[in-house]
């Protein structure tokens, strides 16, 4: 009887062996796997840096210029006369972030135009201001779009783009001092400097 029972638990350990090495071998990798048909084998490539979402990619644009008409060089009228005064009420005034010259201000510039033509001896400076809000650098870029707006419309009415400068402040000049939309509709504004040309000792005979 013990001898039987021995050789039960005999068969009982061998056959728990065997089932302990059959489940070790079911768990072993395959050493080669056929890939599937558009499957990626292997570490993806690096895509490399791309551009950065809201960057714009195009050539900026010159504000130099306005309607393809090239500004004047900064001493092309190096020695002129100023005079700030003459045209103090044609100043021309802007919406904000805007550098379109208002149908109800045209008037003003064309008055300028006026003058030009009628004293060849002189040309203009148009100086472009803006209000307070905004970095320095955008609004020194918004008051050249505004000089040059104005300068275009003078081009149109017949004065030689070679008479009119341009010149930006950005918000460097308020002429109102003001934190409110009283003060900045007056700050967004175009002013003309007149330029006349000194007068030589030969003229002068």
């Amino acid at each position: 009887m013990i001898k039987m029972k021995l050789t039960k638990l005999t068969n009982l350990l061998v056959l728990g062996v065997v089932l302990t090495l059959g489940a070790s071998g079911c768990r072993k990798h395959p050493t080669a796997v056929t890939p599937l048909p558009g499957q990626m084998i292997g570490s993806p490539k690096d895509p490399g840096a791309g551009t950065a979402l809201g960057t714009d990619t195009t050539k900026p644009v010159d504000s130099s210029t306005a309607d393809g008409i090239a500004s004047n060089p900064a001493e092309s009228h190096a020695g002129w006369q100023e005079d700030a005064s003459i045209f103090k009420a044609n100043t021309v005034h802007f919406a904000f972030d805007s550098a379109v010259v208002k149908d109800s201000d045209k008037v003003n510039v064309t008055a300028i135009a006026e003058h030009l033509k009628a004293n060849p001896n002189t040309a203009v400076r148009v100086e472009g201001h803006c209000d307070e809000r905004g970095t320095a650098e955008y609004n020194r870029s918004l008051g050249e779009r505004r000089a040059q707006a104005v300068r275009t419309e003078l081009v149109g009415l017949g004065i030689p783009a070679t008479s009119v400068d341009t010149l930006s402040y950005g918000f460097e000049r308020p002429i109102e001092q003001g934190h409110d939309e009283a003060a900045w509709s007056k700050n967004r504004r175009g002013e003309f400097i007149l330029l006349t040309r000194p007068t030589t000792a030969a003229s002068a005979k």
